[in-house]
Protein backbone atom coordinates (compact mmCIF):
# COMPACT_ATOMS: atom_id res chain seq x y z
CA UNK A 1 0.00 0.00 0.00
CA UNK A 2 1.27 3.27 -0.87
CA UNK A 3 2.85 5.47 2.07
CA UNK A 4 0.45 7.74 3.49
CA UNK A 5 0.29 12.09 3.08
CA UNK A 6 -0.81 14.30 5.84
CA UNK A 7 -2.41 17.67 4.90
CA UNK A 8 -3.55 20.42 7.28
CA UNK A 9 -6.96 21.62 6.88
CA UNK A 10 -6.96 24.60 8.62
CA UNK A 11 -10.52 25.73 9.48
CA UNK A 12 -9.93 28.48 11.83
CA UNK A 13 -7.04 30.96 11.65
CA UNK A 14 -3.79 29.28 10.24
CA UNK A 15 -3.49 26.83 12.57
CA UNK A 16 -6.31 27.46 15.76
CA UNK A 17 -8.64 24.29 14.62
CA UNK A 18 -7.48 21.91 12.08
CA UNK A 19 -8.73 19.57 10.57
CA UNK A 20 -7.02 16.82 8.67
CA UNK A 21 -6.46 15.55 4.80
CA UNK A 22 -4.99 11.86 4.45
CA UNK A 23 -3.71 10.90 1.36
CA UNK A 24 -3.02 7.14 0.52
CA UNK A 25 -4.56 4.95 -2.11
CA UNK A 26 -8.11 6.81 -1.22
CA UNK A 27 -8.05 9.80 0.75
CA UNK A 28 -9.62 9.76 4.68
CA UNK A 29 -10.44 12.82 6.76
CA UNK A 30 -9.70 13.28 10.14
CA UNK A 31 -12.02 15.49 12.30
CA UNK A 32 -14.99 18.24 10.84
CA UNK A 33 -14.42 22.15 12.90
CA UNK A 34 -16.95 23.56 14.37
CA UNK A 35 -20.52 23.75 13.58
CA UNK A 36 -20.72 25.77 9.89
CA UNK A 37 -17.39 24.31 8.18
CA UNK A 38 -18.31 21.33 6.11
CA UNK A 39 -18.17 23.44 3.14
CA UNK A 40 -14.82 25.01 3.86
CA UNK A 41 -13.36 21.37 4.29
CA UNK A 42 -15.09 20.42 1.46
CA UNK A 43 -13.60 23.53 -0.72
CA UNK A 44 -9.82 22.57 0.86
CA UNK A 45 -9.92 19.45 -0.49
CA UNK A 46 -10.62 20.00 -3.70
CA UNK A 47 -8.13 22.77 -3.42
CA UNK A 48 -5.89 20.32 -3.06
CA UNK A 49 -6.79 17.97 -6.32
CA UNK A 50 -8.57 15.51 -4.34
CA UNK A 51 -12.52 15.20 -5.58
CA UNK A 52 -14.22 15.17 -2.12
CA UNK A 53 -16.87 12.45 -3.51
CA UNK A 54 -13.85 10.23 -2.67
CA UNK A 55 -13.35 10.44 0.60
CA UNK A 56 -13.57 6.73 1.75
CA UNK A 57 -14.09 7.57 5.50
CA UNK A 58 -14.09 10.67 7.99
CA UNK A 59 -12.76 9.98 10.78
CA UNK A 60 -13.82 12.40 14.32
CA UNK A 61 -10.68 11.92 17.28
CA UNK A 62 -13.44 12.92 20.00
CA UNK A 63 -17.14 14.40 20.89
CA UNK A 64 -15.88 18.03 21.10
CA UNK A 65 -17.54 20.75 19.30
CA UNK A 66 -14.70 21.92 17.31
CA UNK A 67 -13.95 18.53 16.50
CA UNK A 68 -17.55 16.72 15.18
CA UNK A 69 -19.34 20.18 14.70
CA UNK A 70 -19.64 19.82 10.90
CA UNK A 71 -19.04 15.70 11.07
CA UNK A 72 -22.68 15.38 9.51
CA UNK A 73 -22.77 18.57 7.23
CA UNK A 74 -19.61 16.98 5.92
CA UNK A 75 -21.12 13.40 5.62
CA UNK A 76 -23.93 15.02 3.64
CA UNK A 77 -21.14 16.58 1.31
CA UNK A 78 -18.91 13.90 0.58
CA UNK A 79 -21.28 10.73 1.33
CA UNK A 80 -18.50 9.05 3.18
CA UNK A 81 -19.12 7.43 6.16
CA UNK A 82 -18.03 8.38 9.65
CA UNK A 83 -16.16 7.05 12.50
CA UNK A 84 -16.01 7.77 15.87
CA UNK A 85 -15.53 6.39 19.66
CA UNK A 86 -18.34 4.38 21.31
CA UNK A 87 -17.40 5.73 24.50
CA UNK A 88 -18.26 9.56 22.71
CA UNK A 89 -21.47 8.59 21.36
CA UNK A 90 -23.55 10.27 23.72
CA UNK A 91 -21.87 13.92 22.25
CA UNK A 92 -22.59 12.75 18.46
CA UNK A 93 -25.99 11.32 19.24
CA UNK A 94 -27.00 14.36 20.84
CA UNK A 95 -24.78 17.07 19.07
CA UNK A 96 -24.24 18.37 22.60
CA UNK A 97 -20.64 17.78 24.86
CA UNK A 98 -20.32 16.47 28.19
CA UNK A 99 -20.59 19.73 30.45
CA UNK A 100 -19.12 21.41 32.55
CA UNK A 101 -15.68 21.77 30.73
CA UNK A 102 -12.77 21.11 32.73
CA UNK A 103 -9.93 23.38 32.08
CA UNK A 104 -6.45 22.42 32.33
CA UNK A 105 -5.59 26.37 32.73
CA UNK A 106 -6.30 29.98 32.64
CA UNK A 107 -6.94 29.79 28.89
CA UNK A 108 -9.33 27.41 29.55
CA UNK A 109 -11.22 29.19 32.48
CA UNK A 110 -11.24 31.88 30.05
CA UNK A 111 -12.82 29.84 27.16
CA UNK A 112 -15.55 27.87 28.94
CA UNK A 113 -17.19 30.91 28.95
CA UNK A 114 -17.30 31.74 25.39
CA UNK A 115 -20.72 30.87 24.36
CA UNK A 116 -19.89 28.99 20.94
CA UNK A 117 -18.66 26.56 22.87
CA UNK A 118 -21.98 25.82 24.37
CA UNK A 119 -23.79 25.50 21.14
CA UNK A 120 -25.59 22.56 19.85
CA UNK A 121 -24.27 21.12 17.24
CA UNK A 122 -26.11 18.67 14.30
CA UNK A 123 -26.29 15.37 15.82
CA UNK A 124 -24.79 12.61 13.92
CA UNK A 125 -24.88 8.28 14.01
CA UNK A 126 -21.24 7.16 13.24
CA UNK A 127 -21.43 4.60 10.79
CA UNK A 128 -18.04 2.56 12.00
CA UNK A 129 -18.04 2.82 15.36
CA UNK A 130 -14.76 2.41 16.94
CA UNK A 131 -13.92 0.30 20.11
CA UNK A 132 -10.03 -0.60 20.02
CA UNK A 133 -7.42 -0.20 17.71
CA UNK A 134 -8.50 -0.46 13.96
CA UNK A 135 -6.28 -0.16 10.80
CA UNK A 136 -7.72 1.62 8.07
CA UNK A 137 -6.88 -0.38 5.13
CA UNK A 138 -9.93 -1.24 3.85
CA UNK A 139 -10.83 2.75 3.50
CA UNK A 140 -7.32 2.95 1.49
CA UNK A 141 -4.77 4.45 3.72
CA UNK A 142 -1.85 2.79 5.78
CA UNK A 143 -2.78 4.10 8.99
CA UNK A 144 -4.81 2.70 12.43
CA UNK A 145 -6.90 4.33 14.87
CA UNK A 146 -5.36 4.43 18.13
CA UNK A 147 -7.57 4.87 21.37
CA UNK A 148 -6.28 7.61 23.17
CA UNK A 149 -8.52 8.09 25.60
CA UNK A 150 -8.30 10.94 28.76
CA UNK A 151 -8.74 14.09 26.92
CA UNK A 152 -12.70 12.66 26.35
CA UNK A 153 -13.33 9.10 27.02
CA UNK A 154 -13.44 8.32 23.74
CA UNK A 155 -10.37 10.13 22.56
CA UNK A 156 -8.92 8.50 19.33
CA UNK A 157 -5.97 9.81 17.18
CA UNK A 158 -4.72 8.03 14.14
CA UNK A 159 -0.98 6.54 13.70
CA UNK A 160 0.37 6.00 9.47
CA UNK A 161 2.36 3.49 8.70
CA UNK A 162 5.32 5.69 8.24
CA UNK A 163 5.06 7.07 11.99
CA UNK A 164 2.92 10.38 11.72
CA UNK A 165 0.90 10.64 14.28
CA UNK A 166 -2.72 12.61 13.54
CA UNK A 167 -3.17 13.39 17.88
CA UNK A 168 -6.41 15.00 17.46
CA UNK A 169 -6.04 16.98 21.40
CA UNK A 170 -4.12 14.97 22.69
CA UNK A 171 -1.61 17.39 23.12
CA UNK A 172 -1.25 21.02 21.29
CA UNK A 173 1.00 24.26 20.88
CA UNK A 174 0.79 26.79 23.63
CA UNK A 175 -2.38 29.12 23.51
CA UNK A 176 -4.34 27.07 20.87
CA UNK A 177 -1.31 27.69 18.20
CA UNK A 178 -0.42 30.76 18.42
CA UNK A 179 3.58 29.46 20.14
CA UNK A 180 4.00 27.36 17.31
CA UNK A 181 6.62 24.31 18.37
CA UNK A 182 5.61 24.40 21.95
CA UNK A 183 4.25 21.42 23.42
CA UNK A 184 1.00 22.18 25.56
CA UNK A 185 -2.61 21.05 27.30
CA UNK A 186 -5.40 22.23 25.18
CA UNK A 187 -8.28 23.84 27.11
CA UNK A 188 -9.81 21.00 28.45
CA UNK A 189 -9.02 17.33 29.37
CA UNK A 190 -11.55 15.09 31.07
CA UNK A 191 -9.47 13.12 32.49
CA UNK A 192 -5.71 14.71 32.64
CA UNK A 193 -3.59 11.86 34.14
CA UNK A 194 -5.33 9.35 31.44
CA UNK A 195 -4.82 11.79 28.89
CA UNK A 196 -0.92 11.59 29.65
CA UNK A 197 -0.66 7.94 29.89
CA UNK A 198 -2.47 7.86 26.49
CA UNK A 199 0.59 10.59 25.11
CA UNK A 200 3.03 8.46 26.80
CA UNK A 201 1.91 5.03 25.16
CA UNK A 202 1.47 6.97 21.41
CA UNK A 203 5.31 8.29 21.96
CA UNK A 204 5.90 4.76 23.20
CA UNK A 205 5.97 4.02 19.05
CA UNK A 206 8.12 6.22 18.30
CA UNK A 207 6.26 8.84 16.35
CA UNK A 208 7.94 10.99 13.41
CA UNK A 209 5.46 13.82 14.58
CA UNK A 210 2.42 14.45 15.78
CA UNK A 211 -0.17 16.10 13.96
CA UNK A 212 -1.90 17.99 16.35
CA UNK A 213 -5.69 19.75 16.34
CA UNK A 214 -4.64 23.13 17.69
CA UNK A 215 -1.07 24.58 16.34
CA UNK A 216 1.36 23.20 13.86
CA UNK A 217 3.01 20.06 13.98
CA UNK A 218 4.99 18.93 16.70
CA UNK A 219 8.48 17.08 17.10
CA UNK A 220 8.22 14.10 19.22
CA UNK A 221 11.44 14.68 22.01
CA UNK A 222 10.04 18.06 22.62
CA UNK A 223 6.52 16.48 23.88
CA UNK A 224 8.78 13.89 25.59
CA UNK A 225 10.40 16.56 27.71
CA UNK A 226 7.17 18.32 28.41
CA UNK A 227 5.20 14.73 28.85
CA UNK A 228 8.04 14.95 31.96
CA UNK A 229 7.36 18.04 33.42
CA UNK A 230 3.74 17.77 33.21
CA UNK A 231 3.19 14.19 35.00
CA UNK A 232 5.29 15.79 37.88
CA UNK A 233 2.99 18.60 37.88
CA UNK A 234 -0.02 16.51 37.57
CA UNK A 235 1.54 14.45 40.65
CA UNK A 236 1.50 17.29 42.80
CA UNK A 237 -1.51 18.66 41.64
CA UNK A 238 -3.13 15.16 42.70
CA UNK A 239 -1.48 15.11 46.13
CA UNK A 240 -2.97 18.05 46.99
CA UNK A 241 -6.38 17.18 46.18
CA UNK A 242 -6.41 19.72 43.08
CA UNK A 243 -7.14 17.24 40.22
CA UNK A 244 -10.26 17.95 38.59
CA UNK A 245 -11.73 15.02 36.80
CA UNK A 246 -14.82 13.95 35.14
CA UNK A 247 -16.76 11.14 36.86
CA UNK A 248 -20.43 11.04 35.29
CA UNK A 249 -21.19 8.49 32.60
CA UNK A 250 -19.65 7.80 29.03
CA UNK A 251 -21.12 6.27 26.12
CA UNK A 252 -24.50 6.20 24.65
Amino acid sequence: MSQTKVIPIPVMGRHSINAYLLLGRRPVIVDAGTPGSGRKIYEQVAAHGVDPTDISLIVITHGHIDHFGSAAELHRLTGAPVAGHIADLGPFRTGRVREPYLPTGPMGRLMARNKNLHVQAEPLEPDVLVRGETHLKDFGIAARIMPTPGHTAGSISVLTDQGDLVAGDLVANSFMGLIPGRPANPPFHDDPLANLASLHKMLALNPTRLHVGHGSPLEPDRVRSWAARERRRLSRREAAGRLAVRTDGVGA
